[in-house]
């Protein structure tokens, strides 16, 4: 089996995964700030990392997975300047800002567990680390790295430089070049440089969320949020730290400077970025009219949806999609995952309900159980090489044909093998449901789902007009099945349901 290797945005290539601690990993994942509903860039980098901690929890890594809540110190515009954007939220609703951070982490919450994303190890909130967080400034300052200026604290990047510093490796920018773009903004005459970041900000009276702190009433800095909380549940050295690619600059960069600054040695080994977004080719945007919440994707109350896609369908799509590569969202895209998943689903069904049945005068074709297992090695080499989730579920298509064989007896269970068939049931129900996370959805809508014996008794209805040759009472039971987004199966030895693809 070739070692797992991961694309290193520190590096610029992939690398093999070697865990500082084995089999302990590390993993920390830049979470939302709440103050407002979760969108589809969200869920797709969530949805990355999931899949990132289920892998690794499959072979054997004892993942201690943090993932945290932004709920103060994330400004409008994401910069130094502005407003937090909870309590410009909670002003605007007339609210107290933790009703906003409440009301939108139960959000976030409710939507993952739609989406069947696991939940973290940890999810500690900035709020809950202020502590930390003080300490933190203080020790930056006490080592020149930080200063403070009109009650607020800024990271001081030439003095990070001057000590082995390199602001901008992750992303690649250059001092100089970001000097030039930096435009004057107020309150910047604050800065000794342009660049440098605010670590605490000083709370004008009215501002909501406000702490005392030895420079004054203030709040943390975005940056420093995730550098004490990743540090306090993972080390001052972890294994991976994940995100958008959106965070890259400034937020990870900020990040790597404030840990490297603190404990004089680069905090994280494996930095991950999932890609963003786009409708029809173009950016996801607010301003364009084209995003839409995953709400709306799947009830399809949207004008540019021709329809609504199941939580499943969608979890598929990205699925489909390197987490690196660009993801489109069109009608036709969706339409065609929505058929894929349903292919998988209708594949998973049969297989968990067969049983291995011996047949003595068929001899085994070892052939089979060759390809079953190289299919399974196939599996993991394609997630080994940087979670390539979308050649993976290309290998289960293929172990679906073996299953669709059994099912159409064009394959017997004595030409398999009893091996054969546990490693053939074990790889694609592991892979879909353990790996992928992909699971078989409710019939029917999901505020009011068909019970499964209202199915099961149609089907026997079927079976009852089709013996009687009631033909007006059969097509009504198959009007009925094809409402609920099913077709009847009528096979010489069998009558059953599938899903409709």
């Amino acid at each position: 089996m070739q070692p797992l290797s991961l694309y290193n945005t520190l590096s610029r290539q992939k690398e093999r995964f070697e865990p500082i601690s084995a089999p302990h990993v590390g993993l920390y994942v830049c979470g939302p700030t709440v103050y407002n509903y979760v969108h589809l860039g969200n869920l797709r980098t969530f949805l990355t990392f999931d899949t990132l901690f289920r892998y690794l929890t499959f072979v054997g890594y004892k993942v201690r997975y943090v993932r945290n809540i932004t709920d103060v110190g994330h400004l409008v515009g994401d910069g130094d300047e502005g407003e937090d954007k909870i309590g410009r939220m909670a002003k605007l609703e007339k609210l107290e800002p933790m009703e906003i951070v409440q009301r939108y982490t139960n959000n976030f919450h409710d939507v993952l567990l739609q989406f069947n994303l696991l939940p973290p190890s940890i999810e500690p909130t900035a709020t809950g680390h202020m502590i930390e967080q003080i300490e933190a400034v203080k020790e930056l300052i006490d080592k020149g790295l930080a200063y403070e200026s009109n009650g607020s604290v800024y990271f001081d990047i030439e003095a990070y430089n001057r000590n082995g510093g390199q602001y901008g490796k992750l992303s690649g920018r250059i001092l100089d070049d970001l000097l030039n773009e930096t435009r004057e903004l107020d309150g910047q005459s604050e800065k000794r440089n342009p660049l440098d970041f605010a670590i605490w900000k000083n709370a004008a009276p009215e501002h909501l969320m406000r702490w005392p702190s030895p420079w004054g009433m203030g709040f943390p800095g975005w940056h420093l949020e995730c550098t004490c909380m990743s540090t306090k549940y993972l080390g001052t050295q972890f294994d991976i730290h994940g995100g958008g690619m959106d965070l890259k600059f400034p937020h990870h960069e900020c990040e790597i400077a404030q840990g490297h600054g603190l404990n004089d040695h680069d905090p994280v080994r494996y930095w991950m970025h999932s890609n963003m977004l786009t409708v029809n080719g173009q950016k996801m945007s607010k301003s364009l009219g084209n995003s839409f919440l995953p709400s709306e994707l799947v009830s399809g109350n949207h004008p540019l949806l021709d329809q609504g896609y199941s939580p499943m369908t969608v979890r598929f799509f990205m699925l489909q999609s390197h987490y690196r590569s660009t993801l489109d969202f069109s009608n036709e895209a969706l339409k065609a995952a929505q058929k894929g998943y349903r292919r998988l689903i209708n594949g998973l069904r049969l297989l968990k309900a067969m049983t291995f049945e011996a047949d003595a005068d068929v001899p085994i074709d070892p052939k089979h159980s060759e390809e079953i297992a190289n299919y399974r090695q196939a599996l993991y080499d394609a997630l080994n090489d940087d979670l390539n989730t979308a050649v993976a579920i290309g290998h289960l298509f293929s172990l679906l044909k073996k299953i669709n064989q059994l099912d159409t007896r064009q394959l017997t269970m004595g030409q398999l093998g009893e091996e054969a068939f546990d490693l053939l049931k074990n790889t694609f129900v592991q892979f879909i449901e353990d790996v992928l996370g992909l699971q078989e959805e409710p019939i029917g809508s999901p505020h009011r789902p068909t019970p499964a014996a209202m199915i099961t008794g149609m089907l026997d209805l079927y079976r009852e007009y089709k013996t009687q040759r009631l033909y007006d009472k059969v097509d009504q039971v198959r009007t009925y099945f094809k409402a609920q987004g099913l077709v009847i199966r009528d096979m010489k030895h069998r009558i059953d349901w599938a899903y409709e693809e």
